[in-house]
């Protein structure tokens, strides 16, 4: 029986209490059931709107138009400058018309490459991107710094121009996209019926449940995931990988990374050119990995706390089994690394000396400024997601990816849907774009209690997210942190993850490299066009800011692997006889059986 046909016959149990009878009636559990019945009520509302909070949004919008309607100087301000914009658009329209060298009006933002192609050059398609970019500074400033509107909701407002205007950008139409006519006039308008055939494909495919065209190149164990290595160890929760040692010596101290569980662990172990366990494996260290079970419903009420006892402190204690009296460095992905730097305060307050390091990619400890992500994330949206989630027991994968990929429509949306339908061309599926598409869920509890202690309540810099029961500090923590950024980075913007110095008391290095949340992170020493600056602050200098410190770093160019690597053997001790994992029969070798699990 499922939650909601529970949950209804407990509801039909306390209907039917007689009120004038003598038997006491469990007040807590009455309050349960109509809570239950609210869940059960935004569950089937968020169907309809597709997991998003049209109240939280409503709310946002009768702001800004609040303080809009309000606000005379700001209406004229953004008035004259729709009227100036005009009329440069104007000039710049007949200047262009006679020379193609004309400058802009406007650049795109950096990260914006969808007007870089040379016939955007072109009249009248330089027109077309200018007005759009013109239109986007105007929508911007508009719907920004409106006296007296609160802060999300001008961000939340921001943000719907934007997408709304994203649709309407020249390059997502043919007869304004220079690249799509190009390619029209090449191939006689083949194009559109070769994009018509990849669209019914695809739907074909997405009825099916199959992932999309090309994606099922790449398969864990043969082509990705190919690190040698055995699963010692296995519970509910996740199972521990070892890696097999590829050189004769070791440094004593072993690696032990801990993912996030909205992801498979082998983003850090793709094809072997891109795989940073086979490159710290080869470089003389002992690795442990954590793969994270793919849960289920009857998972709803693991939390945060369980994700931390039954993973990290259970690895932690398994790698001691192995390796008694070494202490261990750490590294943490992404939410991993929020789960690793909970766990290390928890130890730090308990006084446990397990880590030798800790190293956090990507990882944000302080979430104040959370960047775009911090969007979906109110006390409204949250209870929607939390409806959702209370009816299945789950976040799927799928609702996740929606909101990533809203906030990045251009890349992972509109880009695709012109080069496949309108181009009718099929992009290169690379290792990192396969991994992507294999998502996994996450629990009720423990995603609910995520968004609210950490995202609402920023319970872990505030000193008030509790492990074992008993309240954790990150200043406790004293072992040496390494924490990587990347430049472009949505989901953990650098400037956040960078707010590690302000909260640990210890040495901290920070490395902040090009690229985004994943492809900035999985950037080994082959690919030429990376670069990165690195810095350490000693636990007596005085903290500097984000600016500060890009300020006085320099650019190195090439892979920030290296200089981690660097920094771990500055931190470990001689070298010893490589161990082999040990073989159980009733455990599979790498890459063990919960990366299958869908």
């Amino acid at each position: 029986m499922n939650q909601i046909q529970k949950n209804m016959d407990q509801m039909r149990i306390a209907a039917d209490i007689d009120v004038h009878s003598d038997a006491a009636v469990d007040s807590e559990k009455v309050g349960a059931v109509c809570r239950d019945l609210d869940h059960f009520t935004g569950g089937e509302y968020a169907r309809v709107t597709l997991g998003f909070s049209p109240a939280g949004n409503l709310l946002a919008l009768l702001d800004w138009w609040l303080h809009w309607a309000g606000s005379p100087g700001k209406r004229v301000d953004v008035a004259l400058e729709m009227y100036l914009d005009l009329v440069r658009l104007g000039g710049f329209s007949a200047r262009a018309l006679l020379d193609e060298d004309t400058p802009d009006l406007i650049e795109p933002d950096r990260d914006d490459h969808r007007f870089q192609q040379h016939n955007w050059r072109h009249w009248p398609f330089r027109v077309y991107s200018q007005g759009y970019l013109l239109a986007e500074k105007w929508w911007a400033h508009t719907t920004r710094d409106v006296l007296g509107v609160d802060k999300h909701h001008s961000h939340i407002v921001s943000f719907a121009a934007r997408q709304w205007l994203d649709m309407w950008s020249p390059t997502n139409h043919p007869l304004t996209n220079p690249e799509v006519l190009q390619k029209t006039w090449e191939t006689g308008g083949t194009n559109f019926l070769q994009g018509l055939g990849n669209l019914a494909q695809d739907v074909t495919r997405n009825i099916a449940g199959q992932p999309p065209v090309g994606f099922d190149v790449f398969e864990p164990g043969k082509n990705v995931a190919t690190t040698a290595g055995q699963v010692i160890y296995r519970n509910h929760l996740m199972e521990l990988i070892q890696y097999t040692p590829a050189t004769d010596m070791v440094y004593a101290e072993p690696i032990l990374i801990v993912p996030a569980w909205i992801m498979k662990y082998y983003i850090l172990d793709l094809t072997p050119e891109h795989s940073l366990i086979r490159y710290l494996v080869e470089q003389g260290h002992t690795v442990f990995c954590m793969s994270w079970h793919n849960v289920g419903a009857d998972d709803r009420d693991i939390g945060f706390d369980d994700y931390c006892q039954l993973g990290v402190y259970t690895a932690l204690a398994q790698i001691a089994h192995v390796l008694p009296e070494r202490r261990v460095h750490g590294v943490g992905y992404c939410l991993g690394g929020t789960l690793l730097t909970a766990a290390a305060a928890a130890m730090a307050r308990d006084h446990e000396d397990r880590l030798a390091s800790v190293t956090l990619f990507a990882a944000q400890t302080d979430f104040t400024e959370p960047g775009e992500l911090g969007l979906f994330i109110d006390a409204s949206q949250i209870g929607v997601l939390e409806s959702m989630m209370w009816a299945h027991g789950v976040l799927t994968s799928g609702q996740m990816a929606g909101a990533f990929q809203i906030l990045q429509s251009n890349d992972l949306v509109w880009s695709r849907l012109i080069r496949d339908y309108l181009m009718g061309e099929r992009g290169t599926v690379t290792d990192l774009m396969a991994w992507n598409a294999d998502g996994t869920r996450m629990p009720y509890r423990m995603h609910s209690e995520y968004l609210r202690t950490l995202f609402l309540n920023n319970d872990l810099a505030a000193g008030r997210l509790e492990i074992g029961g008993r309240a954790v500090a990150v200043q406790n923590i004293r072992v040496p942190i390494f924490a990587v950024g990347t430049e472009t980075d949505r989901i953990a913007p650098w400037r956040s993850v960078f707010k590690i110095h302000h909260l640990a008391d210890t040495d901290v290095t920070f490395a902040l490299t090009n690229g985004g949340h994943n492809a900035g992170i999985v950037a080994g020493p082959e690919n030429s066009h990376r670069h990165y600056r690195l810095q350490t602050m000693l636990e007596t200098q005085p903290d500097p800011t984000p600016d500060e410190w890009l300020q006085s770093t320099q650019v190195v160019a090439g892979s920030w692997w290296p200089a981690w690597l660097a920094w771990l053997q500055q931190h470990s001790t001689a070298q010893v006889p490589a161990p082999l994992p040990a073989i159980d029969p009733d455990l599979p070798a790498a890459p063990g059986s919960y990366i299958f699990e869908q």
